[in-house]
């Protein structure tokens, strides 16, 4: 998945004064905040499934669209969405 960043001309010349490498270091702090949020996901998965007598879904990737599914995690925008 690709996700676009914009930022203004000014904002980019900052990060520049304080990174050496201001795209290496967005990468870095989305995928490291995702690696984070999926342990988390997964763990939550884990207890739900041992306090149900549930099977594990094999992958980190089928563990998270298991979480999902059985209604563990949900996502936040489609959430708030639906309160409105």
């Amino acid at each position: 998945m690709n996700i676009t960043v914009t930022l203004t001309n000014k904002e980019y010349k900052a990060l520049q004064a304080a990174l050496i490498d201001p795209d290496g270091w967005i990468q870095h702090a989305a995928t490291e905040k995702a690696r984070v949020v999926t342990n988390r996901i997964i763990d939550k998965l884990v207890e739900h499934c041992n306090d149900n007598d549930l099977g594990i879904a094999s992958g980190r990737d089928a563990q998270i669209d298991q979480a999902y599914d059985l209604g563990i995690v949900e996502n936040l925008a489609e959430a708030e969405s639906t309160e409105e």
